[in-house]
């Protein structure tokens, strides 16, 4: 028998647009060769042209968006708080905060609600354990 997960009532969360999630500290925001795709089509660019100035290759193999040297997503804008590219964001990104290291256990929820005024956002939609699933098994 399996234990049903600690939010098997559901977790709040509903958008601040505060970009708290779009940087801060380094890391990797992975694409796939369709996302990035479709993020230089909402941009304007060619593919080619897109790779070029957002995007780097890790380890030889795995591509992610470039980062400032804040730590910040290159597509996120600094004066709107938001993302250049929302409408075609990576599925890492839509995602959010639904992640395994952010629901992996109570206290985990509570150190991203930290920084992320979304999560227990009393106005935000309350997600059932089912729409917290599917989504934490999207994978990036």
């Amino acid at each position: 028998m399996q234990k049903e997960p600690w939010y098997r009532d559901g977790l709040r969360f509903g958008c601040k647009q505060c970009g708290g999630c779009c940087g801060g500290e380094p890391g990797y925001v992975w694409v796939t060769d369709e996302e990035i795709a479709a993020m230089a089509k909402e941009l304007g660019f060619s593919k080619f042209e897109f790779e070029n100035a957002f995007v780097r290759l890790i380890r030889g193999k795995k591509k992610s968006l470039i980062e400032r040297s804040n730590g910040d997503c290159v597509l996120f804008d600094e004066k709107t708080r938001g993302c250049s590219v929302y409408k075609s964001r990576p599925v890492q990104c839509r995602t959010w905060p639904f992640w395994d290291q952010n629901i992996d256990r109570p206290s985990s929820w509570e150190k991203t609600a930290k920084f992320c005024r979304g999560c227990n956002n009393p106005d935000g939609k309350l997600y059932t354990l089912e729409e917290i699933e599917e989504e934490r098994g999207k994978k990036f």
